[in-house]
């Protein structure tokens, strides 16, 4: 499920405030890493559920049509096109789904989480695209899917309450955002017609994945290796003056050089390429070119020193 850019991301944001607190303590840090790497989880856990929730208040939409004193044709024989979706209703059986929701305690429960998901149908069925769907005669499976990806990407995932909600569940979540959307989009393409609720939806690491360990070992040696990280950075910067240099920068320099020599199956392009492209979202407009000058310096380095070391087949470069 998880990226390994994505990763990073995480462990860059966890050292920033692990560097700017006074009481520094590695294994705390580490452990809020793992914590805010669960979260995101959650997160895909909560955007599964809406999809069952939004058909809910259609549901009562139309009971409420029904119970009417005087009823009319179309209240009494309803469009269900929307309540019958062939995705909705699979993520609304789907056991694993609900097995692991419970686990974690995940759900659209509660006066405050229900209204918003009552808010969000309502949006949802004011746009263009609700209206064209339930103007169709037929619907067949591939139009179904079609819907409701093309609902989740264009209402659902851009629903500016939803953010709101996630960003005061966590702070990290309005980063995690695009990434877990994406997975939502994935989970939704790979539901078939064969599909059934024993279908396994996306777990937070793949079986056989080695990315936790990946993570514990760059934010544990990139903490570590600080003091010589830092002073390899002040050789490498001499027309610098360290404390002008964006502490965001620093962090990415410490990280990558950490990468380079303490993770030896990771291609040394890659490191470098990760950092360089990280750089452009989370520092300063220069700093894409600042980090490519120095990094590449200190390959250089590194390699005449022979600190810098690969392994495995094609990882030299």
């Amino acid at each position: 499920m998880l990226n390994r850019r994505h990763l990073r991301i995480k462990v860059l944001q966890i050292l920033y405030a692990y560097f700017q607190t006074e009481n520094k303590e590695p294994h705390a840090a580490e452990k809020e890493l793992i914590r805010s790497i669960d979260k995101m989880y959650e997160l895909y856990l909560y955007f599964l559920l809406s999809f069952e929730e939004v058909v809910t208040f259609a549901e009562r939409r139309i009971e409420d049509r029904q119970r009417k004193i005087r009823p009319s044709e179309e209240d009494l024989t309803p469009n269900r096109n929307f309540v019958d979706n062939a995705i909705f209703k699979h993520f609304a059986n789907n056991i694993e789904l609900r097995k692991n929701s419970e686990n974690l305690k995940i759900n659209w429960g509660g006066a405050v989480k229900n209204d918003l998901m009552r808010k969000l149908f309502v949006h949802i069925s004011e746009t263009p695209a609700f209206e064209e769907y339930m103007a169709l005669e037929e619907a067949n499976f591939e139009i179904q899917k079609k819907f409701a990806i093309d609902i989740f990407k264009q209402e659902i995932a851009n629903f500016s309450l939803l953010h709101d909600f996630f960003e005061n569940e966590s702070i990290y979540w309005l980063d995690d955002i695009d990434l877990i959307c994406s997975m939502v989009l994935k989970t939704i393409k790979g539901v078939t017609e064969d599909s059934t609720e024993n279908d396994a939806i996306l777990p937070l690491y793949k079986e056989g994945d080695d990315e936790k360990d990946f993570i514990q070992k760059l934010i544990r040696q990139t903490i570590k290796k600080d003091d010589g990280n830092a002073k390899l950075i002040d050789e490498l910067t001499q027309n610098w003056e360290l404390d002008r240099i964006a502490k965001m920068d620093i962090i990415l320099l410490k990280m990558a050089l950490t990468e380079l020599t303490e993770l030896p199956s990771i291609p040394k392009k890659v490191t470098l390429n990760e950092y360089i492209e990280i750089s452009k979202f989370y520092s300063t407009p220069k700093s894409q070119v600042f980090i490519n000058g120095i990094l590449d310096k200190a390959v250089d380095m590194l390699e005449k020193d022979g600190k810098l070391k690969k392994i495995g087949r094609g990882l030299i470069n």
